[in-house]
C-alpha cells in the first residue's frame, strides 16, 4: 500500500508508522518539518503547513495514495484543504471521544452522527477542540462522502511519549508534595494506551470498516486509583487542597465508550489495569532520577 500520513512523528503516531512499515507499506509523512523523526530512509517526507492552503496545494495537488491517515485535522477547513488537493481510496481521520457528551457509561458511536448538523467551515482556534473535530467529521460525512472514510474516536491517550504530561502531573506533584486541587477523585473514565492505539489505527486503515469507531483500552480508571498507587509505590501521601494547582483531569465525570465495533476488528487492546501501573512506575522512576 502507498500511504500518506499527516503527522506521525510523535506519540502514538510513532508505533502507527512502525506498524505500517513492518507490514511492508510505502509510507510518506507530511509535517511542517519542525519535529525530527527516527524513521530514517524507511519513509518519504513532504513538508507542508496544514493551516495554509497554498502550502497544502503545493505539497499535495495531483498526488494519489491508496490510504491517507490524518492525525492533524482539527477543523472542517483542514479536511477541505486535504481532500481538495489529494486523492485517495481511503481516508482515516483521528477524531476524539470529545465529540460526545462524555457523561455516561457505554457511549455508542451513533450518539454523535456527523451526517447531521450543519458544517461550520472554520479554522483552528475559531471553535473549541471538540467542536472543531465535530465539524471535521461533518465535512467528511457530508461534503466528501464519495471518499471511503473512517473517524477514530479516542479518549485521553497515555504513554511514555505523552507530550501533554497529564498523567505525569499527578506523579510530579505527589512526589514534590505540591498541593493539588482535584474535583473528581472517584469519577471513572476510559483511556487509550499509545502503542496499542497506534497499531490499531494502522490495522484499521486496511480494513473495510467505514464511519466512526470508538477506540481505547478495555476497562476504566479513576484519579483516586492513580493517586493510591503513586502513594503505595513512593510512600508519599498526596497533598489535596482546593487552593492547590488544578489537576488536568478535573471536570471529567463517569464515562466509558462502547467498544463492540473495535472488538470486531481486533483483540489487541488490553485492559487499562494491565498496563497503567507499569506506566506510573516508569514516571515515578523518571522523576526520582531527575530529582
Amino acid at each position: 500500500m502507498n500511504i500518506l500520513v499527516i503527522g506521525g512523528t510523535r506519540f502514538f503516531g510513532i508505533p502507527m508508522v512502525e506498524k505500517l512499515l513492518s507490514d511492508g507499506d510505502r509510507v510518506t509523512i507530511a509535517t511542517r518539518g519542525s519535529a525530527k523523526d527516527s524513521f530514517g530512509d524507511s519513509v518519504s517526507r513532504i513538508i507542508m503547513d496544514l493551516n495554509n492552503s497554498a502550502s497544502v496545494e503545493k505539497a499535495l495537488n495531483g498526488k494519489n495514495y491508496d490510504i491517507v491517515i490524518d492525525k492533524m485535522a482539527y477543523c472542517a477547513n483542514d479536511i477541505k484543504r486535504l481532500l481538495d488537493n489529494v486523492t485517495c481510496d481511503r481516508f482515516v481521520h483521528m477524531s476524539t471521544a470529545g465529540v460526545y457528551d462524555l457523561n455516561h457509561f457505554d457511549i455508542i458511536e451513533k450518539e454523535f452522527d456527523p451526517h447531521e448538523g450543519e458544517i461550520v467551515w472554520s479554522d483552528r482556534g475559531e471553535f473549541s477542540y471538540d467542536d472543531g473535530k465535530r465539524n471535521a467529521e461533518r465535512a467528511l460525512a457530508q461534503e466528501y462522502n464519495d471518499v471511503d472514510w473512517v473517524s477514530v474516536r479516542s479518549p485521553f491517550v497515555l504513554g511514555k511519549n505523552d507530550y501533554t504530561n497529564r498523567l505525569l502531573f499527578y506523579v510530579k506533584n505527589v512526589l514534590s508534595r505540591t498541593a493539588m486541587n482535584i474535583d473528581n477523585m472517584d469519577s471513572r473514565f476510559c483511556v487509550a494506551e499509545e502503542n496499542e492505539l497506534g497499531r490499531f489505527i494502522a490495522l484499521l486503515s486496511k480494513t473495510g470498516f467505514t464511519g466512526p469507531i470508538n477506540a481505547c483500552s478495555e476497562g476504566i480508571v479513576s484519579v483516586r486509583q492513580i493517586l493510591e498507587y503513586i502513594e503505595f509505590k513512593s510512600g508519599v501521601k498526596p497533598v489535596l487542597d482546593v487552593n492547590g494547582v488544578n489537576a488536568p483531569y478535573n471536570g471529567t465525570v463517569d464515562n466509558s465508550l462502547n467498544l463492540e465495533k473495535m472488538s470486531s476488528l481486533t483483540n489487541s487492546m488490553s485492559d487499562v489495569n494491565s498496563w497503567i501501573e507499569q506506566l506510573l512506575d516508569y514516571y515515578i522512576d523518571m522523576e526520582r532520577i531527575n530529582d
